[in-house]
């Protein structure tokens, strides 16, 4: 691996309109205004890549959560939003859009200072990803239909359904894609009329407070967005509990979703969520191996592995097991570690001195009881919280390295021979999470096949992390209920009536 790790000129790597964005004071967006949190508390926003305190952001609380929400109700049942049809709520989504494409290079530089994520990293997934959910989104806020009844009782009736939007919806979003993963969670919501409460991570929140600038120039009612920055544990905990909120989309840990779901219970408030996973990478003998190895090193070593569907787990076949493990640690001792503003960097930091010592302490139990790491394997040297890409093989299928998510730039490798691919369908199985998974072979056939046996809300063929604004995404067993993007999308923040006359 090779490392670019200079102390950086924050000014000259943000570029003039980035760094007056994070010298300029940050409050929350509440009913179209700009408040400090009422206790006056803030905390500080931490550059992942040196150690160093870059700005200062609310501490919101619940009293703080309770206005957000007030403001919310008003405006879905009072404003103006209340009284828009789908094609003007469309309308406002495509300038939102257009306005954030204006701005790519300043949210692309904000989002990797934050993160410590590849500004190479921000500018290919990040700002797309955003801009064509809401593009996406727009087109469906004029498609959300009912449907006519031809019901069996007897007389003369007419039924049918309708959809409307659920109400306040609650965002919570986490800090390893807090700008696109905000937009993915309210795009859909507000493509249906609801209006939202969004509370970015407190690790990672200035684009999404940056995003209420954008919101308000692009003509949204007062009210209908409104951004709280906040700890989890006050004002997230407020969010998921609150009374006046009918849905809640939380993106994070699989511990924090039950959490969720535990608050969530008090007033029966929708709940959508996408969590963990331990996704399984089966390689099978006729693999395309100038494709496989980039795409399953891309796959664990992408945002430093802190990607819910992180491909952490690869079975190969034993013929072409030594010829991909040497290219892909070859891959990794290749990448160039560094500050995410570096536009050659393609390794940057964890996100936190917490994450990186979570991660750390993984390796070194692992190593303590017997593993073997083809390479890396502990904390990069110095400031900031970097990792070694870590390739870890034939680990035990007990190991906690091996079945908990790790979310660190951990791979964890095991083979198998020609008799066992009912064992590995087993093994890739064998977990609590159900997020994604991947196969990579030239036989269409065995890939589809095996495609069914994988207990996976996704399936990729010959790709990993694969996500687009019209293909639904989520997860089986413990990662997650619903799906984010497509029309289940749209109907998780919906209720559907119906509506029955007698003629």
């Amino acid at each position: 691996m090779t490392a670019s790790r200079m102390e950086p000129d924050l000014a000259t790597l943000l570029g003039p309109d980035a760094s007056a964005i994070l010298s300029a004071p940050h409050r929350n967006f509440i009913d179209g205004q700009w408040r400090d949190s009422l206790s006056g508390e803030t905390f500080p926003v931490t550059d992942p890549a040196t150690g160093q305190e870059i700005t200062r952001i609310p501490l919101s609380g619940s009293a703080d959560v309770d206005l957000a929400v007030a403001s919310a109700r008003r405006a879905l049942q009072d404003g103006p939003w209340a009284r828009m049809n789908g094609a003007e709520r469309g309308r406002l989504l495509w300038r939102l859009a257009d306005l954030l494409a204006q701005q790519t290079d300043v949210f692309a530089r904000l989002e990797a200072l934050d993160t410590g994520r590849p500004v190479f990293e921000t500018r290919l997934v990040d700002l797309p990803g955003s801009i064509g959910m809401l593009e996406y989104m727009a087109g469906w806020s004029t498609k959300i239909n009912g449907e006519s009844i031809p019901v069996s009782a007897p007389g003369t009736f007419h039924a049918y359904t309708e959809r409307e939007p659920v109400g306040v919806v609650a965002v919570i979003v986490p800090w390893n894609y807090p700008l696109e993963l905000a937009i993915w969670r309210m795009a859909p919501a507000l493509a249906a009329g609801c209006t939202v409460v969004l509370k970015p991570a407190e690790q990672t929140a200035l684009t999404t407070l940056h995003l209420g600038r954008l919101i308000a120039e692009a003509g949204f009612p007062s009210g209908v967005v409104n951004i709280v920055s906040g700890e989890g544990e006050t004002a997230g905990a407020a969010l998921a509990g609150h009374g006046d909120v009918n849905a809640i989309s939380f993106t994070g840990s699989t511990q924090v979703g039950r959490e969720i779901i535990r608050a969530a219970a008090g007033n029966m408030k929708r709940v959508f969520l996408e969590l963990g996973g331990k996704s399984p990478m089966i390689v099978l003998d006729d693999a395309d191996l100038e494709q496989a190895v980039p795409g399953i090193a891309s796959a664990i070593f992408f945002s430093a592995g802190q990607v819910c569907t992180a491909g952490s787990r690869v079975f190969v076949h034993e013929r072409i097991y030594d010829r991909l493990l040497d290219g892909i640690v070859a891959f990794a001792r290749n990448l160039e570690i560094g500050h995410g503003l570096n536009d050659a960097t393609r390794l940057g930091p964890l996100v936190s001195a917490e994450q990186r010592d979570r991660v750390a302490g993984y390796l070194a139990e692992a190593a303590r009881t017997g593993t073997h790491f083809a390479t890396g394997g502990a904390p990069v040297d110095g400031p900031g919280y970097f990792m070694q890409p870590t390739i870890a093989v034939d680990v035990d299928p007990q190991a906690a390295l091996y079945r908990e998510e790790i979310f660190g730039p951990v791979l964890c490798v095991r083979r198998f021979g020609d008799d066992q691919i009912d064992d590995v369908v087993r093994m890739a199985n064998d977990t609590i999470y159900g997020l994604h998974a991947s196969i990579w072979t030239t036989g269409l056939s065995r890939a589809h096949t095996l495609a069914r046996r994988i207990k996976a809300g996704n399936v990729c063929i010959n790709t990993h992390n694969f996500f687009d604004p019209a293909f639904p995404m989520g997860g089986f067993k413990q990662s997650g209920w619903g799906r984010a993007a497509g029309f289940p999308a749209i109907e998780h923040y919906t209720e559907l009536k119906g509506i029955v006359a007698r003629l």
